[in-house]
């Protein structure tokens, strides 16, 4: 379950300054990339959903990996009632498969989060936890920074450097952020993020802007860290608020631009 710490540790004026910040704004997408590697993810998730509710913000959980809950018969129907409320600033949407019913002819499943947002519109984020592939359907011409999931087996972290190629080449976004299901005293925490910074900035152009761990171990009464609190805030921030319409030009997110033909002059 999501802990509903409503005490926020954040000096006053730091955190209602977030609060003034988005009071009256639409509401912000942050989409994790699913990793079925990952044991803890469920902990990972419930660090950021503890993080916005030190902010005072409302939180719904669209969970939609490849592990994750099928939506109910109803989400057909009627989305709103499948919403379970499961804290005071915690809401959560079983929705395995459900990005998919969504898709129109050019691939784009971005009228997905115009349902998601007319079912929950007390949402101040929406916490998106869906693969690659879906998110890329999903996520089309919005500004976001997608939150990679790792811990410290190798497959995991193969997987999260999968996704963040997967997203950078197929719906262009180049910034990103890894949350680490370990102790943040190990050390080997730090080479992998390095690692698939290095990775991504080589290969991909891409950037891991920040990370940070957290330990599944501790309970869920321990306070957050800084380093959870500062990529909260930083999401937030990157993020477009409301609804972003679909471009005119037919974007097809799941098909790559056609590679340029050599004009004549480069037979010659």
């Amino acid at each position: 379950m999501m802990r509903d710490d409503s005490t926020s540790h954040l000096p006053q004026d730091q955190a209602q300054g977030l609060r003034r910040m988005f009071a009256g704004s639409r509401m912000r997408v942050i989409p994790v990339l699913s990793n079925p590697f990952v044991s803890s993810g469920g902990v990972l998730i419930e660090s950021l959903c503890a993080a916005f509710t030190e902010l005072g913000l409302q939180t719904l959980v669209v969970d939609a990996g490849e592990k994750s809950p099928a939506p109910s018969e109803l989400s057909a129907v009627d989305l709103a009632s499948c919403v379970e409320r499961l804290s005071a600033r915690v809401s959560y949407l079983a929705a395995r498969g459900l990005p998919m019913r969504y898709i129109n002819a050019n691939g784009s499943a971005a009228q997905f989060l115009e349902a998601i947002m007319h079912a929950a519109p007390q949402a101040d984020v929406i916490l998106l936890h869906a693969s690659a592939a879906e998110l890329a359907r999903v996520l089309v011409s919005r500004e976001v920074r997608p939150v990679l999931m790792a811990d410290i087996e190798s497959d995991s972290v193969t997987h999260a450097y999968a996704g963040m190629k997967w997203l950078t080449q197929r719906a262009g976004l180049m910034v990103y952020s890894l949350l680490l299901a370990c102790s943040p005293q190990l050390r080997l925490s730090e080479r992998i993020a390095q690692q698939i910074s290095s990775c991504g900035d080589s290969f991909l152009g891409a950037v891991l802007k920040d990370w940070a761990c957290v330990d599944p171990r501790m309970p869920p009464s321990a306070p957050l860290t800084p380093e959870i609190r500062h990529m909260a805030r930083e999401l937030l921030m990157a993020s477009t608020p409301g609804l972003i319409p679909e471009p005119a030009n037919n974007v097809m997110p799941l098909r790559p631009s056609a590679p340029r033909l050599p004009t004549q002059a480069a037979w010659t």
